[in-house]
């Protein structure tokens, strides 16, 4: 078999995460990868990993140092509190072991410019995984901005959330750690204001400025954290509003990017792309234009090809799962946290 068809190996640190339990199963069935070794310490979750999940077969480790020296992966895919995201790194890339996290990069900025700087010092791919990177919606709606199509962005709003995390059955233990402001990094501020910041670096940049506000609407569920909070994102010639919430009563990943054109007179054209996970909308003053919407290239269809082409191939992690744009997400939840216990706007210092 050609070096190139070979499957590349993966293993997986952690099961605490839940969304392990979508891709641990394609890992068992693709012909992209072999997944050689689990790593996880819970009896409930190793159970359902092997039944549920259709891992029976494959060697699961109490300890992930011991596996990765046995096993030998080419990547790993870590399914891990946010807090132990730097130390996963630190153990994978003297290993020259690439790594994809869940979203976001890291709970606190400290940790996410050292693994910024790991990365480089050992040359490893580090790849951040966000459900809406694998969206046909989502990379039109961004390339029809690119394209100029309502000119240049200078308002976004953006709403993520849900009706918040369950706590029963073995979802306690992602509960757990989901609600712990050291495991998790903050509340639904980071589990879906990063949603938001990234959208926000995506088309727009890095903003001047962070302000939030955030509420404890249910503390008997959420004690620890907030469970809806919003920033706003200023720039020279713009404002970014964006919601996060776990008080919802239906899920949201809506996001509206305005733009406006001035001619020579000084009258302006203004429009809006509006992007939900199922279509693009292009908004005029009084039409609306739904576009089309065609599936991805299959290596950009999902994290797994993904991150198999850029090993293969060589190629740097780039767009919305990479190292750079997300440590730009933690970066701007930082100033977040730190603009709700102060009450002031967080200025982002020059670079």
């Amino acid at each position: 078999m050609p070096a190139i068809a070979q499957p590349l190996k993966i293993a997986v640190i952690g099961l605490i995460h839940s969304h392990e339990g979508g891709y641990v199963p394609r890992m068992t069935r693709s012909d992209q990868v072999k997944l050689v070794g689990i790593a996880e310490t819970i009896p409930d979750l190793v159970n359902l990993a092997k039944e549920r999940q259709g891992a029976k077969d494959v060697p699961f480790f109490a300890d992930y140092k011991k596996m990765l020296d046995e096993t030998k992966p080419d990547f790993v895919w870590a399914f891990v509190e946010n807090n132990r995201h730097l130390e996963i790194l630190k153990e994978c890339a003297p290993r020259h072991i690439h790594v994809i996290y869940e979203k976001p990069l890291a709970s606190t900025y400290k940790d996410a410019l050292a693994m910024s700087e790991l990365a480089k010092k050992y040359n490893v791919k580090v790849m951040c995984n966000y459900q809406m990177a694998w969206w046909p919606a989502n990379q039109i709606a961004h390339a029809e901005v690119e394209r100029g199509t309502i000119g240049k962005p200078w308002r976004m709003h953006g709403i993520v959330g849900h009706g918040g995390p369950g706590s029963t059955g073995t979802g306690k233990y992602f509960f757990e750690w989901l609600t712990d402001p050291v495991k998790n990094g903050a509340g639904a501020l980071v589990d879906f204001g990063c949603y938001n910041a990234l959208w926000s670096l995506w088309y727009m940049g890095r903003p001047e400025s962070v302000f939030a506000e955030a509420i404890h609407l249910r503390p008997e569920t959420f004690p620890k954290v907030e469970d809806s909070a919003a920033m706003v994102l200023k720039y020279k010639n713009g404002i970014n509003i964006f919601e996060g919430s776990w008080d919802l009563p239906r899920g949201f990943q809506d996001v509206e990017i305005f733009g406006s054109t001035a001619a020579p007179d000084g009258t302006l054209t203004r429009g809006s792309i509006y992007m939900t996970q199922q279509k693009v909308e292009q908004r005029g003053g009084t039409a609306t234009r739904e576009l089309a919407v065609a599936p991805l290239a299959p290596e950009k269809a999902d994290p797994i090809s993904f991150m198999v082409d850029a090993i293969k191939n060589n190629k740097p992690i780039e767009g919305i799962t990479a190292l750079e744009i997300n440590l730009g997400v933690v970066e701007i939840i930082e100033a977040a946290k730190e603009s709700i216990r102060t009450g002031r706007a967080v200025k982002l210092a020059q670079r």
